[in-house]
């Protein structure tokens, strides 16, 4: 049945033999061979950074082109193989392109067509290699049978319209990224800011972001792309037919939006300023946090009942497996309203008021230099804490992660305690400001709010 299928779907590794020769030719036709005269920007970024040549640079560039094409071009001959007889390839393919993600950082590429020429042909060549192919039901386990919504839900975390919000917020994030790139790399000469005025370029130039091998922008808007075309892996069922990628894409949204949002919390502590497009890149990222637990949840899930019946665990993880119980998707389609796809993709989503004004409490926390007069370490304190609060008040608007709100109480018991234990004080309304939004904070943490769906086993943990 996979080689049935496998023939049907040949023509996405024909293509990438296509992109590969387009690679082996790009470093003759796009200038990377030609003598390179850097301007004022591609200065700047060798006096901020200790790089080679730009010579050396170009070259190595047109080398991983080169080498990269003619690896594409093998790996997908082998991938379109009538018999599928080399299925590793098909992944080989897929290294490849992600390695192309990445060329143009490592190498700090003096030409914006290399970086961007990479990045584009490398997500193709991803999509090409795996997502396409791997389309609803070219899994065994998709084949074998089995339900889209998990038992003792009522939907399925992995439909498409649950899987857009996590798509868009993916590709605002990967835009501003590769701006931010884009000056980092020297294409631009300047990184714009709307509310802090240099405080993009101050903080994507800072001794922080020097300390990362590669553009650390650059890096961010990688992960982003990866992302994106890791949501659109598999089918309405990937909780149980692809475990291995719904994990894959919680590795790369939660520890890496808990990273943003860390970034986001130092940049006024050690570096004394801000970057707005750093915050809407973070904020992108953390709201993808609690739009993919549901997912996460129903993998593990499976994984137990599994594991229960006795399946090899590795094995499972990887291939997946049939399952009784549970039922067939009929959530919203291409034919529905926009409301309809609005409903179905908020589904084990919900913002009790507590939480929002949670979140609203947090954000009012973190200015207060501004609001109250704070300094020193009693405002470091405080946007700490609050940039803390907003991202456990958003993380438990997942219905199952509502239980990370009670992580806001231990912070409501520093804010009481901080005035009297650290410096910076601005007066006694900063005392009063930091005493009541520690009570309101703790008290807001009591009310779980409504919970409007059901998660099996997964209910006894939302208290």
């Amino acid at each position: 049945m996979m080689v049935t299928d496998h023939r049907s779907m040949l023509w996405p590794h024909h293509l990438s033999m296509i992109l590969g020769v387009w690679l082996i030719t790009s470093p003759f036709t796009l200038g990377y061979l030609s003598d390179f005269v850097p301007d004022a920007n591609q200065l700047r970024v060798l006096a901020e950074r200790d790089l080679p040549s730009f010579e050396w640079r170009n070259l190595a560039m047109a080398w991983s082109d080169v080498v990269s094409g003619v690896l594409i071009v093998v790996f997908s001959a082998l991938a379109a193989n009538y018999d599928r007889r080399f299925p590793w390839a098909q992944w080989a393919n897929a290294a490849v392109g992600t390695w192309l993600l990445f060329a143009p950082l490592i190498f700090w590429a003096p030409l914006a067509a290399a970086y961007t020429n990479a990045t584009l042909v490398g997500a193709l060549v991803i999509a090409l290699a795996v997502l396409i192919p791997m389309m609803p039901g070219m899994s065994m386990a998709g084949m074998m049978g089995g339900p889209d919504i998990p038992p003792g839900w009522a939907y399925t975390p992995a439909s498409w319209v649950q899987r857009m919000p996590i798509a868009v917020l993916a590709l605002i994030g990967f835009f501003i990224a590769r701006y931010m790139t884009a000056y980092q790399l020297g294409y631009t000469d300047s990184a714009w800011d709307p509310f802090f005025g240099d405080g993009t370029e101050v903080i994507i130039t800072s001794d922080v972001s020097k300390a990362w091998p590669i553009a650390d922008a650059g890096l961010g808007a990688v992960v982003y792309m990866l992302e994106l075309v890791m949501t659109f892996m598999g089918g309405k069922d990937r909780w149980r037919t692809m475990p291995w990628m719904v994990l894959a894409l919680a590795v790369l949204i939660v520890p890496l939006g808990v990273t943003s949002i860390f970034f986001v919390i130092i940049q006024p502590i050690t570096i004394g300023t801000w970057c707005t497009l750093c915050w809407v890149a973070a904020i992108a990222m953390l709201v993808m946090i609690p739009y993919s637990l549901d997912e996460f949840v129903a993998m593990g899930q499976f994984l137990v009942w599994a594991r229960r019946q006795g399946k090899p665990f590795w094995r499972t993880f990887w291939t997946g497996d049939a399952m009784a119980g549970g039922g067939e998707d009929r959530s919203a389609g291409m034919g529905d309203s926009w409301g309809g796809w609005a409903r179905e993709g908020a589904r084990g989503m919900t913002l009790p008021p507590p939480l929002a004004l949670s979140t609203v409490l947090g954000a009012w926390l973190m200015f207060s230099r501004v609001t109250v007069g704070n300094s020193g370490s009693m405002a470091d304190s405080d946007h700490l804490i609050g940039a803390l609060v907003v991202t456990f008040s958003i993380i438990a608007c997942s219905e199952v992660g509502r239980s990370v709100r009670w992580l806001n109480v231990p912070l409501g018991l520093w804010l009481v305690a901080a005035p009297w234990a650290l410096d910076g004080v601005g007066s006694t309304l900063s005392v009063w400001n930091g005493v009541l939004s520690g009570l309101l904070l703790m008290a807001l943490a009591l009310p779980r709010g409504a919970i409007r769906e059901s998660y099996a086993g997964w209910n006894r943990y939302i208290v």
